[in-house]
């Protein structure tokens, strides 16, 4: 089956023309007239994935493995030293950025995973009605998740509006209409700036709420890549940090 074909499906569920200006989804590595036997899907590249995967393959991912242009492939860094392995292994590279987070993720992540009803979606922010303490919702949150630790800023007893972004999304705070913000990635200043306008923060993780990226897009592709005598692969990366 040739890439294009496989890009031309993934175009029509999550149009790629729908990602940021600054973002680098699409095809980053190989060309659309080859010709791939298996489909691993991913969070990310890691090691591990790139050791061990299969000539010929394509690897969908949600992270781009460039944002900004090359101005020099030395073999020194993550980006250009994963490009080595992927050009001697002929292995292509699709990526699935903030198109999906616009077209799926955001919703199948407060939904499926947090068991929240979303009542509105604004591009990037799903919100949702809940009523509860904060300290109960806190706990939900963490324990749905499998939060290795929590990181919050409490301005509520009670939360009754909540408004989530996978990922890193406090760049969108500005825009949040809710009691309780649900991201991750929350710097100090952020917490300072979310606090003096009274809304709650719970820090849902950068790896933690992407990594069902995975699952998703899987559910999504597998019957029609089967269809095609493709395998699809779940390959889903390792979270780089470690807690104590």
């Amino acid at each position: 089956m040739k890439i294009k074909e496989i890009y031309g499906f993934l175009n029509e569920i999550s149009p790629f023309d729908l990602q940021e200006n600054w973002d680098n989804s699409g095809l980053l590595v190989g060309n659309e007239e080859d010709e791939i036997q298996k489909v691993h899907i991913s969070l990310d590249l890691d090691d591990e994935l790139l050791e061990n995967i299969e000539e010929n393959s394509l690897i969908i991912t949600h992270h781009p493995l460039i944002f900004s242009p090359l101005r020099r492939v030395n073999f020194d860094s993550f980006s250009t030293k994963s490009l080595r392995i992927l050009i001697q292994k002929n292995i292509a590279l699709i990526c699935m950025h903030t198109n999906f987070d616009k077209t799926h993720l955001n919703a199948y992540v407060a939904k499926e995973i947090l068991g929240l009803e979303p009542v509105s979606k604004d591009e990037y922010i799903c919100y949702a009605n809940v009523e509860s303490s904060f300290e109960n919702f806190l706990e939900q949150m963490s324990s749905k998740l499998q939060l290795e630790y929590k990181k919050y800023v409490q301005c509520h007893k009670t939360i009754k509006s909540v408004a989530l972004v996978t990922g890193a999304g406090m760049s969108l705070l500005n825009e949040v209409k809710a009691d309780c913000f649900l991201t991750g990635d929350i710097k100090y200043h952020d917490a300072i700036e979310a606090k003096s306008r009274g809304i709650s923060l719970i820090d849902i993780g950068h790896y933690e709420s992407e990594k069902h990226f995975s699952t998703l897009l899987f559910g999504i592709c597998n019957n029609y890549l089967k269809k095609n005598k493709i395998q699809a692969i779940m390959s889903n990366s390792k979270n780089p940090f470690m807690f104590h």
